[in-house]
This record gives C-alpha cells, structure tokens and sequence, in this order.
C-alpha cells in the first residue's frame, strides 16, 4: 500500500478527496422525500443530516449480474427471510429496509420505517457496478409502486434477522453479536473520555506545518520499489516534489508544503497534498453524548401530525457533484423538539470513515404526504431501542462528521431509535456489524473460558485459540505449540471428508520455543541400539504402542505390526498392561521428545562436524552509500559472542567465514596466526572455487583479533567504490564451495543490494511488467526467472547449507528467483526497501541479531508417518522434497512451520482414532545428531456435526493461505481466489445441510467453531498477494507468499487479522481488550496500536487529549507529534513505561522485528494505516466483512438450492 497512490490524503475529512476509490453504500432506496431530509431524529449510531457516498462499487470481486438501477429490485431478495414469513394478504412485497449489497456499511444501525413513496432512479455517478458485480437480491420485482399500501412490517423481516450463528435452533441472541434489547449502553471496559469542547474544524496540521522535504529514499510499508516505468499519479494531480518523477501539471504554489513520507514506508517519492477546496467553509460540528429514550419499556408515544414544510429546511437543490453542503444557516434550523417525533422516512446509511469522500445524492422535491399517498407502515421497535453503537469500546457515540453537519448544532446524538406506534410488538434487526460474529468477542471468550492449564492427555481435544495465553501439560500429544490440527475430529472415510470440505490438515513447527515455565523436550539416550522402532513401519517408540506378552513384545499403533522388545529395553508391565517404569519414560509417556541419534543415521555414516557461519557481504556502490556495509561490519563484531550453541556456558563451535563481493569475489585469510588478514580475489566468477581451505574457516575465540580488524578494514576498503553490478548465484556457490570443503553444514548470510545483472552464472534481467498483473500470464512472474537456483538448492540442501538473504533493495531484484536457494534449503528473506541507515538500522539488527542466535537445526529430513486409513499427501513451507515423503531442510529453526495435508487411503474407526507422528532428523548446532519426535492423536468420526464441533478456523485459514500462495504459480489469481469462495461455501452449505436445524433459508447458520471462518477468509482474499493495491510490486508479493509458506498459526492469525488495541488506559498487568479491525471502532479522541506482525502503527487522534499526548510523546500539541520518530520518546510516567514495555513484549513474540510508524489522523500515512483494518472495503477492491458474509450467505444457498 504504497503512499504515492493515486491518492493524495491530505484534505481534512469531510473535505472531497479526489481519487480515493471509497465504499460507496447503495442508498437505502436511494432516495427519501427531502422534507425531512436533514432530520434525522434519535437514531443509533446514525448522523444527523448525512447524505449517502456515490461512485464505488461494493463488491468488485465477484463474478455475477449488473445491480439494476430500480431501487427496489435491489431489496427483492431479503437475505432473511425470517421464522414466520408468510405471503403478503395485500399488495406488493414492500421494500426492504436493507440494501442487500453495498446498501450499507460496517457498523452503520439504521433506523426508521420504509420510504414513503417510491424513490428518483439513482445517478450515474453512483453506477459504478460493472457487468461482472454481485447482486445479491435476485430478480428486478416487477411491480410498479402505486399497488396499494405495503404489507404490515410483520410480514417483512430485514435481511438477516433472523441471522444465527451457532449450531442449534436460532436464539434471539447470541453471545457477543445481538444487540441488546435494553435501552442501557452497552456494559463494556471503555474509557470514556469527557466530551471536548466544541471546536471549529482547520486545516489538517499537515498544511499548517513547514515545508519539509521528501527524503531521497523513503520507505515502504512492505517494500516495494516503485514502479520505474510510469509516474506515481496522474497528471491531474499534483506532481511529486522530486525531480524523476515529474509530470506535466504546474508546480505547486509555495503555500503548499510537501509531504515527508513516514520513514517507515518504503515506496517512491511522495506527492504534495492538494490544498482544500477554498469554497469550502471552516465547518464547527460538536461532540455528542449518547443518550436514551425515556419512553418507558413497551411505550410508545402517539404519532405527531405530519409537519409542514415550514418545520425543516428545505433540501439543498443545487449542490455540485463535488461538494457538500455546510451547516444550515440558524433560522432554518428547527427548534429541538422534546416530544413526541414526526414518522420518518427511511435514510441512507454512513458511517464514520466514509462520510466524507464522495458527494451526497441529488434529491427530488417532494412534499409532506398527503392522505392519498401510502404511509410507512409502522416500525416497531425494541423497547429502547438498540443500545448506542460506541466507537469501538471508547469515546463517545458518534457525532455529525464535518462536512455533514447536522441541521441542529447542540442537538446530541441520541442513542434510541425514535419510537414509533404499532399494533404487534415484533422485533426486528438489521445486519450491523454488532449482530455479526466477532474475532475480538470470539478471542475474549476463549481466554476467559481457558483459565486451567491444558492437558494434552484426552484424544480429540481441540486446543486453547493461538490467541489465548495457556500452560500446557504434555500428557502423552504433542503440545499445541509443536503441532495444531484443521480438525480434532476427522471422518471416518473419504466420501465423508469430501462432503464436508474441510481440509484435514496439520501444522507442525518441530524446534517451536516454548515458554520459559514449559518444559522442553527431554532428550532420551538408548546407546548403542539407538531409538525403539516398528520393524515394519518405522514408527518410533511412542505412547501408542501396546506391550503384550508381559512385555516381551509390542503391538505397533500405527501398523498393528508387532515387534520384539530388545533385552536391554525389557520391564514388566503391572495389572492395567502399563510397563512399570511408564512414567519414567519420556517416549512412552510424553507427546514430545528426542532420541540421541547413533551413528546409523548420520550423512556417510560418521559423526558430523560442527557447523560453519559464512557472511557474504554485498560491497557494490548502493549497498555502501546506503550505509549498508558499515552497519553490518559493526554489528558482526558484536554478534561474534552471540553464536548459538547448547550450553550457554560453554564457548560456541560454531566456524566463521568472510566474503566481500560486487562483480567479482573476495575470500578473507583470518587465521589466528596472521597480524592482518588477507584478501585473496577470485574475477572468475564463471568457474567458482574457493581460493584457500586453511584460514577461511576458523573458532572465533582463536581468532578474534585477525577478524575484528578485517571487519573494521572492508568498510574502508570500499568506501569509493564505483562498482554498481553485483552477481549472486557465484555468490552462494562460494559458500557451498567453502562448507563442501570443510565438510561441514552450515549457513550462508548473504547481504544484498540489486538485481545481478553482471555476466555470471545466475544473471537476471528485469522483467516487471504491470501489464501482466490480472492476465493469464500474472503466473509467470511468481516463478523463478531460470532454472539455474532451482539446481543451485538441491546441491545447498545435499551439503546441508542452508541460505539466509538479506535485500537492501531501491528497485526490482526479482525476489521470486532470488528466493528460490533461501526457500528451499529452510532458510528466510528479510527485505529492507529504500534501506536508509538513520530509519531503519534498528529493524535490520534486530532481525540480525535473531537470525544469528536462533536454535537451528542442519542437514535435517522430517518424515510424516500415519496411523491406517490416512497418510500425508502434501507439504507446505520453506524445504525441498527430492521424493514424496521426505522433507528436506538444510536448516531447520525454531520459526519454520511445515503444514501437512491428509488425505483418506481407507476407512478410519471411531475406537481407534486416528494417529500421526512427525519424526525430525537433524544436527545440532553443537555438531550432534538428534530425532525429534512429536505425536498426535485424534478422534475419528461417522458423524458431520462431530467434525463441525471440533475443528479450529485458525488452522484452516493457515492452510488454506498457503494452498493458495503456492496455487497463484499455475492459476490466474482470480481463479484461485475463486476456488477460496467456492470451498469455504461448500463448507458452510454441507454443515447448513446435514447439521443445523431446519430454518429459513434467508437465515445464515454459521458452525460455532467456524463462525470466524468467513471474516478470516475474506481477510485472506483480500492481501497483496491475492488482490494488490495498485502501488504493491511484483517483489513485495513475491517476498509476501514465500514468507507466509513458513508461518505457523499464530503468525498467519495476526498477519491476516491485524490487532488493534485501545491505548486510552493503560493497567499494569494486562492488555487492553483489542477492538475490530475497521475504521469505524476508531474514536477521533483516543490513541490505538496495531500490531500486523510485521509492523507496529501507533495512530493518534486528531482529538486525543492532552493529558494522553503528554504521557506518550512528551508533548501536549497533536500538531508538534514527529511522525518520522521510529521509538517512543522513554518518559519519567508509569503510562509511558508501560506502553514501551506492551511493545517490547509484541516484538518479543514474532520472528520478524515490527517497526514502530506513527500515523496522526488525516496524514498521508493514514492510507497506509488504513490498508489493515481488514473489516472494512479496501482500495484495491477487497470487500467489506459485511458484504463479503452476504455474498457468502448468498453462494450458500446456491450450493442448497
């Protein structure tokens, strides 16, 4: 999400902002009679006055028919259809009060009877729907709208009212998601923060603040470079301040500062914001307070007299397309009225974040109605009404937004729906984003549910949610933190599992760190005979073997093979058939363990040496001026005595090695006994050899002082290098050339800066072409460019050289070939666009420092082995398979996760379950040869709604994003986010089918343990790699899908569904309880961080108050926060403190170092910011929560009808 979108961010909201692809929310009706346009009495959560966003459409990545211009075809297919819907006595269906798709937005309750009258067609401009959009309602009605008076609102229920999201018979509310049906507010640990005083609206700081340069390099988010070939905006709007990125428009007066990027954000230069339209007014809006009905429960006050036209201002008749219109002059403003409210007609819905982008709808003059014309019909309401929408847990109701000021200043926001007579007393909901399944409600739940450790000693038991803080005891299956399921109950045969969908799937991370109050595994030593194992399948000793015989034999669980105890592991077994020294044993007692390998199962039969560190350093002209070099030669220094190693005590085995390169190689001679070290040059990069074998490899203790004064010389060395080629495949088969010498394993740091286009084996050429993105051939950018690195790895991954790559890149390197060595032999890539020294040194370190002291295991081989019935079918992650059950990894560390699919081969029976056993063969980083052995047992299943109650969306989703990432090689993208839709509908649909009880069919019926499933996998459709901004490269995508390859569940959690966390009180001892990823949970006075795991953003309100501002930045002025600051200021307050500590704590916990980026509300950052608050539409085109669960209620009941 590049800054130098086509979107220039810098007009304060409620200001048009030209470009900015927003939500637009088909108006409900798209119309209203403008008499009472601007009233919109007390409504939850609603503004007074708004007028509905135009001109984008709701969906835009669904296949299906054009939404028709007929206002009331949109409504003519209710996505509930209720329990007691019964035909209409008379007349027409009615209108319904929901706009199926893109009617409304997240979070947006909206109040109120029907249209009175039939509504104007819709304008063009807000006819943005192509041949190729959802409509989810079904077939134009065909009635005119003069038929008589709609049916009563009994009769009409609103779209998913009746929606149920758990598995048994439909409840009125359903934990987290229902609405209350009191008139109190919600109950919730907000901060609520006094009302600010009234304030007139400026301009954005950004406009007032000096002129600032844009720096040379900026950095991006995810770091691509940016596109060479075209300019970032059109020539309609502004040029970028820096020269290569010129465009015919005139210069910018010099009033108009330019925008500093956030140095956090890596993309091109950034544009200068246009100045705000000087017609507009400086508009005052005031805070709002919510506030409730007083009519008492079940009362309602009788109707008014319809008003006159002399009661409300007249609508605004001429209002250009890209304007609003200001605060209504005082006389025309009615007098608040506290008595009972005149019948309303049904408004537009919108919401917070969308207000303010697009231009209002024109309207039709209509008058008051008269006897003739048809009357709403009565709404009825819950006693009270809804309780007041908050914005997220914090702050106040939501007010008017500038640009859209009430008719009445000092009216507060009422948080009751307006009451209504009516004869029935009949509740209705609306699909808002309270009465549909949360992720926050969901992840609150779990940790309130799992307060005792878990046991991992019952079969089947699903585990505590990634989320959740839980003590594990091993009990006889591995941890959850070795290894978690798709589903803890799986079919008993094929066709079962097919039915469902649900992919059987397992994610095993072999060398997880655990906690520090978790034991690891225990390491077990059988001598000379090595591990017990099945003679037929190979299974190792492990809690599902039964001794019989007194314990003379064991019965394998996996084969049913029975095999001879050795003499030496012979015990008695006591009166249940235990051995007696059961719980002595790790192996027969314990999920997790290691053997000590024996000599059998080493590389040629003899014991490994230890392994080798080699350090390539890139030394061309970029990768010294950026001050890349200086900064790596400075930290290996220190880095020296962070070698891993077994005992913390003991001096580290681990060997290093040097090695500066541009176009030609440079090995270093750092033997102990030399005064200087020595460079030797290989220019013959075509035939790569290693110039010396003593010396180059050495114990850093001998030789300490040779290579701290290399690592002080090479900076010097090449401070004037003009030397901008690079080669890199010669490069790693340097290192290669070095570990095969000493015979050794080990692992290759390459720090590189360009794509090596000098002549050597492995050259590439630029081949970014943004003309293919969205074709057929979209694929061939995501493979590797030659086959060369293809053959390079499998020769890495024999010698156990496993590669780990740094890119310090300013333009396209062409990460999908350059990661292919990296990908395949177990390693990572880290990649630092626009890498400036001042902004982002501490990331890079930091991911340095990690990467170096990490527990690895080399030259590792992991086989899947299964019970009867199942076996492994295939493999996700960063490894190599030279056959189809051995997973080959040079290296192997504690942050790679491998996730394994099943698939039936037989029946499975409920009695035994179902067993898997993930075995790791690997060599310390201490040179000893070890097998890991994880084990997992799972129950087995002839029942659907067994799978469906045990099943975890966590892991699904895991799967199903890296079933996907690897399909976008072969497929178009759009198919594979297709195929995505398609399962997830499937899934849903068999569970509606064959488990739920039956209901309406406009009701959607989530599984209980799914019912996150639809807000993660839209989550899913909508990342870069499946649907970029127009601004991602082609390496920000390709560095995204291999990185996602090796995350295990708790990382692809936070990636996909970001955290958001209110930072308005600060207790010791626990986080804030996060709020929804969405614009809308955002208080304009509050302060959040949002964690990705892999960026922090702090965002702060242009609101906050001073007491907030003054605690974090030292400073009480919004308008003096530094938002190129990367670390928070270290304040004498327990507030501050415990903030650094809450993101230190953040950091600690991912294997990536997120890097803090400030983003004030209303800055160009924002966009960014923006980007991941995954509830809400996205300017690529991804959907909405709420649109994306309609459109998938709407694929279900195609697959059930």
């Amino acid at each position: 999400m590049n800054v130098n979108q086509h979107t220039p961010m810098a007009s304060p909201y409620g200001q048009p902002q030209p470009g900015y692809g927003q939500p637009a929310f088909a108006p409900l009706d798209t119309g209203y009679p403008p008499p009472y346009a601007p009233y919109n009495g007390p409504v939850s959560t609603y503004q007074t006055g708004e007028q509905p966003p135009q001109g984008y459409s709701s969906f835009t990545t669904f296949p299906s028919k054009a939404v028709p211009a007929n206002p009331i075809s949109e409504l003519s297919c209710p996505l509930d259809l209720g329990h007691g819907r019964a035909p209409p006595t008379s007349g027409p269906p009615a209108p319904q009060a929901y706009n199926q798709y893109g009617g409304r937005h997240q979070s947006d309750v909206q109040n109120g009877p029907p249209p009175m009258t039939q509504a104007p067609a819709r304008p063009v401009v807000s006819q943005s729907y192509n041949q190729e959009r959802v409509n989810l309602s079904g077939p134009p009605s065909s009635y005119p709208q003069h038929y008589g008076s709609p049916p009563a609102m009994s009769h009409v229920t609103s779209q998913m009212s009746g929606m149920q999201i758990n598995s048994g018979l439909p409840n009125t509310a359903g934990p987290g998601y229902a609405p209350p049906h009191s008139s109190k507010p919600p109950v919730s640990n907000s901060f609520s923060a006094a009302p600010p005083a009234t304030y007139t609206q400026a301009l954005p700081p950004a406009l007032s603040a000096p002129t600032q340069a844009p720096p040379t390099a900026s950095q991006q988010y995810y770091g691509g470079p940016p596109p060479s070939s075209q300019p970032p905006f059109n020539s309609s709007l502004p040029p970028t301040s820096q020269q290569p990125f010129t465009s015919p428009a005139p210069p910018p007066p010099s009033n108009q500062p330019s925008f500093a990027p956030p140095p956090s954000y890596s993309g091109p230069p950034p544009a200068q914001a246009p100045s705000p339209s000087m017609s507009q007014p400086q508009q005052s809006f005031h805070p709002t307070q919510p506030a409730f009905s007083s009519a008492p429960p079940g009362s309602f006050p009788p109707r008014a007299p319809p008003p006159t036209s002399s009661q409300y201002p007249p609508p605004p008749t001429s209002t250009p397309s890209g304007q609003y219109p200001g605060p209504l002059p005082p006389q025309q403003q009615p007098p608040f009225s506290s008595g009972p409210f005149p019948p309303r007609p049904q408004m537009p819905p919108t919401s917070m974040c969308q207000s303010n982008h697009l231009p209002p709808e024109p309207q039709g003059p209509l008058g008051p109605p008269g006897p003739l014309q048809q009357m709403p019909p009565p709404q009825h309401v819950m006693p009270g009404g809804y309780a007041p929408q908050q914005n997220g847990a914090f702050g106040q109701v939501r007010g008017p937004q500038p640009g859209f000021a009430g008719p009445y200043p000092a009216q507060p926001n009422y948080g009751a729906m307006g009451p209504a007579p009516g004869p029935a007393p009949s509740t209705q909901k609306r699909l808002d984003p309270d009465a549909i399944p949360s992720p926050i409600q969901v992840i609150e739940d779990d940790k309130a549910k799992s307060t005792e450790p878990f046991s991992t000693g019952v079969r089947g038991q699903a585990p505590p949610l990634v989320t959740t803080d839980f003590h594990v005891k091993d009990q006889g299956n591995a941890s959850p933190r070795f290894i978690r399921c798709t589903a803890y109950n799986i079919p008993c045969t094929a066709d079962m599992a097919k039915q469902s969908q649900v992919p059987l799937a397992a994610v095993i991370k072999p060398l997880a760190t655990l906690p520090a109050d978790e034991t690891p595994p225990y390491l077990v030593d059988h001598g000379e005979g090595g591990p017990i194992r099945c003679n037929r399948c190979k299974a190792y000793m492990c809690p599902y073997m039964q001794f019989i015989e007194g314990g003379r034999r064991f019965q394998c669980g996996f084969c049913s093979c029975v095999t001879e105890v050795p003499p030496h592991y012979f015990q008695h077994l006591d009166h249940t058939g235990k051995r007696v020294d059961f719980y002595d044993r790790p192996e027969l007692s314990l999920g997790s363990y290691e053997f000590l390998a024996t000599v059998d199962y080493c590389k040629n039969n003899k014991i490994p040496q230890p392994p080798a560190f080699i350090f390539l350093i890139d030394v061309s002209y970029n990768a010294v001026k950026s001050g890349m070099v200086g900064i790596v030669c400075q930290e290996l220094k220190a880095l020296l005595d962070r070698m891993p190693r077994e005992n913390p005590d003991l001096d580290s085995t681990v060997r290093v090695g040097f090695v500066t390169y541009n176009k030609v190689l440079h090995f270093y001679n750092v033997k102990s006994s030399l005064a200087q070290p020595q460079m030797l040059v290989v220019s013959d990069v075509s035939e790569m050899f290693v110039p010396l074998l003593d010396g180059f490899l050495v114990n850093v203790g001998e030789s300490r002082q040779v290579i701290e004064s290399l690592l002080d010389h090479i900076p010097e060395m090449f401070a004037n290098t003009r030397e901008t080629e690079t080669v890199f495949g010669p490069v790693i088969q340097a290192g290669l050339e070095a570990l095969k010498a000493a015979d050794c394993a080990g692992k290759l740091f390459v720090f590189h800066t360009s794509l090596p286009i000098a002549e050597a084996p492995g050259k590439l050429k630029n081949r970014e072409d943004k003309k293919l993105i969205g074709t057929d051939k979209e694929k061939s950018l995501f493979q590797p460019q030659v086959s060369f690195y293809n053959t390079l790895a499998k020769e890495c991954v024999a010698q156990g050289c496993c590669v780990d790559l740094f890119l310090f890149p300013n333009q396209y390197v062409d990460v999908a070939t350059l990661a292919v060595v990296p990908v395949s032999t177990g390693g990572s890539v880290y990649k630092y666009t626009y890498f400036q020294a001042q902004s982002d040194q501490e990331r890079f370190l930091n991911d340095l420092r990690r990467d170096v002291q990490k527990p690895i295991g080399f030259d590792a081989v992991m086989r899947v082995r299964t019970s009867t019935g199942i076996r492994a079918t295939d493999f996700f992650g960063s490894f190599f398979m030279s056959n189809t059950t051995d997973v080959e990894l040079a290296g192997l560390d504690c942050d790679k996760a491998v996730t394994v699919e099943f698939k039936h081969d037989d029946k499975l029976s409920e009695e035994t379950g179902a067993l898997v056993q993930c075995a790791v063969l690997y060599t310390s980083c201490g040179g000893q040869r070890r097998l890991r052995v994880h084990n997992m047992a799972v129950n087995c299943c002839s029942q659907l709604s067994d799978l469906y109650r045990n099943c975890e969306t966590d892991t699904i989703i895991n799967f199903l994003s890296k079933y996907a990432f690897r399909g976008i090689l072969n497929n178009p993208t759009k198919a594979v986010r297709d195929t995505l839709v398609n399962q997830c509908a499937q899934i849903l649909a068999c569970y509606r089918k064959n488990c739920a009880s039956p209901s309406s069919a406009g009701q959607l019926i989530l599984p209980e343990c799914m019912k996150l499933l639809p807000v993660y996998l839209n989550c899913v459709l909508k990342s870069d790699v499946l649907l970029p901004a127009a601004d991602v490269s082609l390496d920000d995508r390709a560095y995204l899908r291999q990185l996602i390859s090796g995350m295990d569940v708790s990382e692809t959690h936070v990636f996909f569904y970001p955290r958001l966390l209110p930072l308005m009180k600060l207790e010791s001892g626990s986080l804030p309880v996060a709020v929804r990823a969405s614009e809308e949970r955002l208080s304009k006075g509050g302060v959040y961080l949002l964690e990705t795991g892999l960026h922090l953003f702090l965002w702060v309100g242009a609101n906050a108050q001073q007491e907030l501002l003054l605690n974090i930045f030292g400073t009480s002025s919004f308008g003096q926060i530094d938002t190129t600051m990367t670390s928070l200021p270290v304040l004498d307050n327990p507030f501050s403190q415990r903030l650094r500590d809450m993101i230190d704590s953040f950091r600690a916990q991912r294997s990536r170092y997120m890097k803090l980026m400030l983003v004030k509300q209303e800055d160009r950052s924002e966009l960014i910011f923006r980007h991941f608050l995954m509830e809400d539409k996205n300017a690529s085109g991804g959907a909405s929560y709420v649109d994306f669960l309609c459109h998938m209620h709407k694929e279900i009941r195609q697959l059930l009808s």
